[in-house]
């Protein structure tokens, strides 16, 4: 059996005033400002939430496991978006984010490539820990463009 491989990932969080804080991590330069979304009382807009971030740990996980097994598959891509949706919903009187939807759009050169493309984005969504480890539904909408030839 394989040793037991643990990383740990620290992150401070300062309370500001009123429903804002600001995320650093001694490992890193940029810092957050967060707080509540503007949705909710004491709200502010304009701020990433923690429902933001909760959205973009997948959307982000996504981005670099595909980069990652692109990398190791061989695939050429020119460009890679990744918009993604979460959706809030009150379930049994209580708000949870029930589902994340990805919409990765992959530009790629050939069009022999395409079948390939899109397994590899699958595999992507299937492999990325940051999916795998909470209970929201992810769903992926993969679009598989081929670059115009200039």
């Amino acid at each position: 059996m394989g040793e037991l491989v643990k990383h740990t990932y620290d992150v401070d969080l300062n309370w500001n005033e009123g429903r804002q804080g600001t995320l650093s991590s001694d490992t890193l330069d940029e810092t957050i400002e967060v707080a509540t979304p503007p949705e909710f009382p004491g709200g502010v807009e304009g701020v990433w939430s923690p429902e933001h971030l909760f959205v973009a740990s997948v959307s982000s996980c996504f981005m670099t496991t595909f980069t990652a097994i692109a990398e190791y598959s061989k695939l050429n891509y020119e460009e890679l978006s990744v918009p993604a949706t979460g959706t809030m919903s009150n379930e049994s009187g209580k708000f949870v984010i029930t589902e994340i939807i990805l919409r990765p759009e992959l530009v790629i050169m050939d069009e022999g490539q395409k079948d390939k493309a899109l397994r590899i984005l699958q595999k992507a969504e299937e492999a990325c820990l940051i999916t795998r480890s909470i209970k929201t539904e992810v769903k992926l909408e993969p679009i598989v463009a081929i670059a115009a030839i200039k």
